[in-house]
């Protein structure tokens, strides 16, 4: 199709995923349901999986294939202008003691998972037919593990600030342990595609493009920053035209050395300088990002998914057994160095159920594992599976987490009430 035949196919696109989006978020949202999961379900219910087989022809009629890579690339619009949002909320908030937790959570959610899932991998080898044939054990062993162990950053971002708890210790603790724990998922995933393809070039570009990226994030861009956002007489336009040129420049960066758009814009947004300027961009990016150009991101890869493999009790039963292992790898193993690290219960539950989610991060995991070929239909399908059920059970499970709490600090504040004579 050509650019002019695909423009108006675009629009109404566009026009049928905002408000589709917007009448299942309505209905999620009565049962305490976030948009963010709206989306992701939308998209679902709009590919194959329901539209595509209930009606594929106006499925394929208002979603032609060569229009995804459009909607793909303008959802990246939306994504990066929220990480960058969700950076500069997230260090407006000063929490003490945050780095050595960060870290132990963040370890633990990425070495239990990923060895959980090396593990069913191999002893499942044989009993499912998930595997690519001709694809080394190993691989597929170590790409699932590593699939297990990615936390849907953009996700556990906009869950915290939708939910109001962006100044939370749980909510703080959780931002900075997905940002550490993808940022190592990522480099791991960039080796074991090296050792599929045979070439460690990529994944040393990587490695020493993260490391050349905190020096560049904190001598380069927190200076012009400041510079961009001070006391000079500069227009607002021209702020906003800086702030989105030194935004772009860096998402461009981290997708070029594999560490994916939302890293480099959730940075930017964090060494931003807060005062009156900034937020006045900020609040002139945040609208149009949330409503218009997010979605589409959201609804990208579940136009893209299929969940007919499942029909094979084989792979249903390896794809109970990955939610299993997900759950178990991320959710215990972050909530146990939670716990470990002097952290309050209810704290470490809400970032365990926090960095449980996958959502779209592993779906793009996936999508870069299917175009390489480690990733055949029948193990895209199930890790997508683990995508979404890990994603839905966030809310439900930290709504529980609130009653709970509630449900026990009642007795002592009725206590309090006796003891002090007001009842």
């Amino acid at each position: 199709m050509t650019p002019v035949e695909l423009a108006p196919r675009f629009f109404i696109a566009v026009a049928t995923i905002l408000l589709f989006c917007k009448a299942v978020a309505w209905l999620l949202g009565k049962v305490g349901q976030p948009a963010v999961v709206s989306e992701m379900l939308a998209g679902v219910l709009l590919g194959p999986s329901l539209l595509g087989l209930l009606l594929p022809d106006v499925q394929d009629a208002i979603f032609p294939q060569p229009l995804y890579p459009i909607l793909y690339v303008v959802g990246q619009v939306g994504l990066v202008i929220f990480m960058f949002q969700a950076g500069y909320a997230f260090s407006q908030h000063r929490v003490t003691g945050l780095a050595g937790t960060a870290g132990a959570v963040s370890l633990a959610g990425v070495t239990a998972p990923l060895a959980l899932g090396v593990l069913l991998v191999v002893l499942t080898n044989g009993h499912a037919p998930v595997l690519v044939d001709g694809v080394p054990l190993g691989v597929s062993a170590a790409f699932v593990g590593v699939a297990l162990a990615i936390t849907a950053f953009p996700m556990l971002a906009r869950i915290i600030t939708e939910r109001g708890q962006a100044g939370t210790r749980h909510g703080s603790l959780a931002l900075a342990s997905g940002a550490l724990d993808d940022v190592v998922a990522w480099i791991m995933l960039a080796f074991v595609l090296a050792v599929a393809s045979g070439r460690t070039g990529p994944a040393l570009v990587t490695l020493g493009g993260a490391l050349l990226f905190v020096v560049i994030i904190w001598y380069g861009v927190r200076p012009a920053a400041a510079v961009l956002m001070g006391e000079r007489p500069l227009s607002g336009q021209a702020r906003l035209l800086g702030t989105v040129a030194l935004l772009f420049g860096i998402a461009w960066y981290t997708d070029e050395i594999g560490l994916y758009a939302v890293f480099g814009a959730f940075a930017v947004g964090a060494v931003m300088p807060h005062n009156e300027r900034t937020d006045g961009v900020v609040g002139l990016l945040t609208p149009v990002c949330q409503i218009v150009f997010l979605p589409l991101f959201f609804t990208y890869s579940g136009l893209r998914t299929e969940f007919g493999l499942l029909g094979e009790p084989a792979v249903l039963l390896f794809a109970v057994g990955c939610i299993v292992v997900a759950i178990a790898g991320k959710f215990g193993a972050c909530w146990t160095a939670a716990r470990l690290r002097g952290e309050p219960n209810a704290v470490a539950l809400r970032v365990g159920a926090l960095m449980n989610a996958r959502g779209l991060m592993q779906l793009i995991a996936l999508n870069v594992g299917l175009e390489a070929g480690i990733v055949g239909p029948p193990l895209f399908t199930a890790l997508v599976l683990v995508a979404l059920v890990t994603t839905l059970m966030t809310t439900p499970l930290l709504s529980w987490i609130e009653r709970r709490e509630r449900g026990r600090a009642e007795p002592a504040r009725r206590e309090q009430a006796v003891s002090a004579g007001l009842i």
